[in-house]
């Protein structure tokens, strides 16, 4: 009798018999009998079931209780991996693709072959060695459909994190066992805060000198605050790094094989019982004290099994209460794997994590999105991306099915877009699929929109809460060399605008020079440079400018009367009122506020004064830059019956800002960064006074070994070609990073030396 024709005969029953078989992971007994064709067809069943909505599915769910989907979304994890530069994430998503099997041989990130690592698609980031752009793929693990977005680790990408930790459902925390936690680190960790993103941590780099998870540990706990401890034990560190013991379960790992793809399961040795016993003691005690359900039974001294300790960590984990801490290291493969089961054990499914959209039929009213394919669609579009084939748009799916072919509706901008091709990205390659449902990440073509627009089946009216854009920094005039190529150089700087919401492009209005805005000196060079490969554009760029800003620090009244009689309808229009400073943490840098008492002016021209007022505060009278944190109050003001017009009035609302701003005592404000630098302890005193000079002021100062940690908030105007004056200040062993904190007031000699530099290129 064949294999087929055992099979149960109904299509729906069938399935069901093909998902029972395929979800119980494969003993190492069973997966040798993977060879038959039965067996083949059974594996080849559970992906169909695995990756396909279609009918099947949901006439087998007919016959069972559960609805068709349930099975789908407990088996999906949305992970992204972030952490601090060179920290080995790139190379740790590598690792994953391999073992996964969705890549065949592994090529590292500053490969001598010449390939580079698959989730660094761009030419720029295999030659500099770092992640520019985040990458999405996905891959298969013991029948669990992993997404994964490899993030940035340089600060002046932080864009591309924000966004990945918007849609994602859990993260990967990488830290390196020597570094420990550093200001990147920090940052990120506070960004999986701010989108509540439950987090494992995985100390990498066991292999190399001086290795100390341990320590990492520790100011995991103090630097981070987390509430966490290990679940794994190395077996011997640096260059006697042979594998892990779980806590957990209690077993030995050891990885053999060319690319460590064989694990060898084994006792825990003998000479780690003591140290094994006491860490899983504190590992039980830590998650004891945020998961009553085991407390109970550690209390009572129960013996605490495997499978109780794993669903506990699991409860804490998913409640944020707890970070669980794998180790390894990737570029050594070894404890990749474990970290995966890691991500299938503790990490939550799309439907375990709450979700939120504001209804804007309702006044924005919080609605919870169920996560389930039965709902209607609710999806966000969280990154953009210029392909070959047109516009590339990022989808996260929170709630209903999207199908290849449907109408859905931009809620942001009321537009109904058919949706041509719906594909499932890895790193630049495409494979299209018919349909998507909840949970999963995929990618639309030819869909116009914007980063941060929702879409809808038309049925409700949602919006997803937008992700927080930080504002830019730091300015380059940039120029084609030649007239010819302007047509190309404006549509890069379009597209570049569109993928990167903190990218700005501006016109200085005095020089005609195209200004680019953005995080930092990386992150403008970057773009230069991609205006060269990308659109064969050679552009001429001036020195980097700083986002200056400028503010009121008193209240000034002002009283002025616009009036112009010429032939025919004359110009007439006055406002009376004071500027003054808003209160310290307003969220907004602008306010008018109207007080008038009965019509002394025509309510109709109350918003033409308002927009004059802004116009005016777009550029302070010191040094041209943006006014901000300032009030304006209308208290009063006089019009013509036949010659007030919306015109004459804001003309009088520009002309009476620049009446009475000398009188507020006008300040300018800069950029302050926060800069974190690690240099060895022997040049602590020359670096602390190169700050000292550089007007910054240091605010900690910590021993790391033989390393100093000096963290100072520095002037970003102080701060240009500081890389090549660090690296011959500390002969090339120190490093820092840099990101912004916040604008505050300059010095009195500092704003005396940019207003006469104003004055001095404006009379040029």
């Amino acid at each position: 009798m064949s294999a087929m024709a055992r099979l149960p005969k109904s299509s729906a029953s069938r399935l069901l018999y093909t998902t029972l078989c395929a979800s119980s992971p494969l003993s190492p007994s069973a997966s040798h009998h993977l060879q038959s064709p039965l067996a083949s067809l059974l594996l080849c069943g559970s992906r169909l079931r695995h990756f396909s909505t279609g009918n099947l599915a949901r006439a087998a769910a007919k016959d069972d209780k559960e609805p068709w989907w349930k099975d789908s979304m407990d088996r999906l994890r949305n992970i992204g991996i972030s952490a601090h530069i060179d920290s080995g994430k790139t190379t740790l998503t590598e690792r994953i693709l391999y073992y996964t099997g969705r890549i065949h041989e592994i090529h590292e990130v500053r490969g001598k072959d010449g390939v580079g690592a698959k989730m660094d698609s761009m030419d720029l980031e295999r030659e500099k060695g770092i992640t520019i752009q985040s990458a999405a793929t996905y891959c298969t693990w013991k029948g669990y459909q992993v997404n994964i977005i490899d993030t940035p680790g340089h600060v002046d990408f932080t864009i591309e994190v924000e966004r990945a930790l918007r849609v994602l459902d859990g993260a990967i925390l990488v830290l390196c066992s020597v570094g420990g936690v550093q200001s990147q680190s920090i940052t990120v960790d506070r960004q999986m805060r701010r989108y509540e993103v439950p987090r494992l941590a995985f100390i990498n780099k066991l292999d190399r000198m001086g290795a100390d998870p341990w320590k990492v540990l520790s100011q995991a706990r103090s630097k981070l605050r987390h509430h966490s401890a290990a679940v794994q034990v190395p077996i011997g560190l640096e260059e006697e790094f042979e594998g892990l013991v779980d806590l957990v379960q209690l077993k030995a790992y050891y990885f053999h094989g060319s690319n460590g793809e064989k694990i060898v399961t084994a006792e825990v040795p003998a000479n780690m019982e003591n140290l094994v016993t006491e860490k899983r003691r504190e590992l039980i005690e830590m998650v004891s004290e945020v998961d009553d359900k085991l407390a109970e039974a550690f209390l009572s001294d129960e013996p605490i099994s495997s499978a109780d300790l794993e669903e506990a960590i699991r409860r804490a984990t998913i409640a944020r209460k707890f970070v669980p801490v794998f180790m390894g290291s990737a570029f050594k493969n070894k404890g990749v794997q474990p970290l995966l089961d890691g991500v299938l054990s503790y990490l939550p499914c799309p439907i375990e994590v709450s979700n939120y959209a504001l209804d804007q039929n309702k006044k924005e009213e919080k609605v919870t999105l169920t996560g389930t394919p039965d709902g209607p669609l609710v999806a966000l579009a969280f990154k953009l991306e210029e392909g070959r084939f047109g516009q590339l748009t990022y989808l996260r799916i929170y709630e209903g099915v999207i199908r290849k072919g449907d109408f859905i509706i931009n809620v942001n901008t009321g537009k109904k877009v058919k949706v041509p091709r719906l594909v499932r990205l890895h790193s630049d390659e495409m494979e299209d699929i018919p349909e998507a449902h909840a949970g999963q990440i995929v990618a639309v073509f030819g869909v116009d929109c914007a980063s941060g627009d929702t879409f809808t089946d038309g049925k409700v009216k949602y919006t997803m809460t937008s992700m927080n854009v930080p504002e830019p920094v730091m300015s380059l005039a940039v120029n084609p060399v030649s007239k010819d190529s302007g047509g190309q150089f404006s549509k890069a700087l379009n597209r570049f605008q569109r993928e990167d919401p903190t990218f700005r492009v501006g016109l200085d209005a005095e020089s005609g020079q195209t200004i680019i805005s953005g995080m930092g000196e990386l992150h403008l060079e970057i773009y230069v440079e991609r205006i060269h490969r990308e659109y064969k554009v050679e552009a001429t760029v001036g020195k980097p400018r700083v986002n200056f800003r400028e503010t009121v620090t008193q209240r000034a009244e002002f009283d002025y009367l616009h009036k112009k009689q010429t032939g025919g309808q004359g110009q007439y229009g006055r406002v009376c009122g004071y500027v003054e400073p808003l209160p310290q943490g307003s969220p907004v840098k602008f306010e008018f506020e109207n007080m008038i008492v009965g019509q002394a002016i025509p309510s109709n021209f109350i918003p033409a004064i308002e927009k004059g007022f802004k116009e005016a505060a777009n550029s302070g009278s010191l040094i041209g830059h943006p006014v901000e944190n300032i009030r304006v109050v209308l208290t009063d003001g006089a019009s013509h019956a036949v010659d007030s017009s919306e015109l004459a009035f804001k003309l009088a609302s520009i002309y009476a800002f620049r009446q009475c701003y000398s009188a507020a005592k006008p300040a300018i404000l800069e950029p302050i960064m926060l800069v974190e630098l690690k240099v060895p302890t022997e040049f602590q005193g020359t670096v602390a006074g190169d700050i000292n000079k550089r007007k910054g002021v240091i605010v900690g100062n910590d021993q790391d070994g033989d390393e100093t940690v000096i963290v100072a908030q520095v002037p970003l105007n102080n701060m240009f070609g500081y890389s090549t004056a660090l690296r011959s200040m500390t002969q090339g062993k120190g490093e820092f990073t840099m990101e912004y904190k916040e604008h505050s007031a300059v010095s009195q000699d500092v704003q005396m030396q940019l207003v006469n530099a104003h004055k001095a290129s404006k009379a040029e």
